[in-house]
């Protein structure tokens, strides 16, 4: 066998239907556009969203809601699971930013951090230093006796 000599199967090649060749072939004249209308006219496409005139969902359904361009995005970070890092030996008493990149909690893309209380309480005094905490946090930080340092 040589691919030189390699033919596709009987049946599963159709050949193309030739378009506005005579009306005896069935797709003559209008070539199967219909008469009139957009639809049948060279180089139509239509816009994204386009419900045939009918006012698009887009536009029907009002605006709400105000998003700043400015407003900060935090990640967030539980005591949870500093609380496991702790008691895996991964880290000290003092948890920075650069500690939680060590071991994989944040990306370098990352900006703010904050730390929320999670189901845990911490065991441990221990120095943690984010971009914000929440009051619960503080409080377990503190309870503890460690320290919440924002930066």
């Amino acid at each position: 066998m040589e691919l030189n000599f390699l033919i596709p199967r009987k049946g599963s090649k159709k050949k193309k239907l030739r378009l506005g060749r005579g009306q005896g072939s069935g797709k003559g004249g209008t070539c199967g556009r219909g008469h009139k209308g957009a639809k049948s006219r060279s180089g139509y496409s239509k816009k994204l969203g386009f419900e045939g005139g009918q006012m698009p969902i887009q536009r029907r359904i009002p605006k709400f809601g105000f998003r700043s361009p400015n407003r900060k995005k935090y990640f967030i970070i539980s005591l949870d699971s500093i609380q496991e890092l702790v008691d895996r030996g991964k880290v000290s008493n003092i948890i920075n930013k650069q500690t939680l990149l060590d071991n994989r909690l944040l990306n370098k893309k990352n900006g703010l951090v904050k730390i929320l209380a999670g189901r845990k309480i911490l065991k441990y005094p221990l120095k943690i230093t984010a971009s914000k905490f929440s009051k619960k946090a503080v409080f377990y930080i503190q309870k503890a006796g460690g320290e919440a340092l924002s930066v």
